[in-house]
């Protein structure tokens, strides 16, 4: 197994995710109710930051792997999951919405593997739209964690539970989208394997 920086964070922001969901199990005692949901948008933040800069990393010091290629989307899977659990647990975010984001990644991981089985991994290869739909989650996910007020300075102050469900509900539609996007893409590769006419 292969071990190098891009690695390390990889690792890292598996090793975060316990930690947002841990915070919401401190005792009262130890962590207000805003500081609690301040430390665990913080900790998603940063983990999503190492899933930017692993990448970058890897690419800019020649530092790709097999490895790295398989861990970095289970890093990535595994924190937005865990997120949306504890979301749907808290009563912020809806369960349907939660099952379409994790079904779709479920499903186009598994279309990738196939695909990928047969040598057609670049027919299904991420694209500008389901990066799209991860930058909205990446941005919803830490604005549903913290889940209130949020001042920017000059008294401009945004309600991030509004502005984390639209943005989770753009995602939830992206994600649909894009799943048909990549099954159309898969298509004719489905059909030929799977003997449909």
């Amino acid at each position: 197994m292969p071990f190098n920086f891009p690695i390390f964070l990889t690792w890292l922001r598996i090793v975060l995710i316990p930690l947002v969901v841990g915070v919401f199990y401190l005792p009262d005692a130890m962590l207000s109710a805003t500081n609690r949901n301040w430390a665990a948008a913080i900790i998603f933040i940063l983990a999503a930051l190492t899933d930017w800069f692993d990448g970058f990393l890897a690419r800019k010091w020649n530092q790709t792997s097999a490895f790295g290629a398989f861990l970095d989307p289970v890093a990535d899977k595994l924190m937005v999951t865990a997120a949306l659990l504890v979301l749907v647990q808290l009563a912020r975010l809806d369960a349907a919405i939660a099952l379409v984001i994790v079904g779709r990644e479920i499903t186009i991981s598994a279309l990738r593997e196939w695909m990928a089985q047969i040598g057609a991994s670049k027919s299904v290869a991420v694209n500008s739209l389901g990066k799209f739909k991860t930058a909205c989650q990446m941005i919803a996910i830490p604005m549903l964690l913290l889940y209130g007020p949020l001042s920017l300075g000059g008294g401009y102050v945004i309600d991030t539970r509004i502005y984390g469900l639209w943005l989770i509900y753009l995602a939830a539609f992206l994600t649909i989208w894009s799943m048909f996007y990549y099954m159309k893409l898969a298509w004719p590769q489905i059909r030929e394997r799977g003997g449909m006419s």
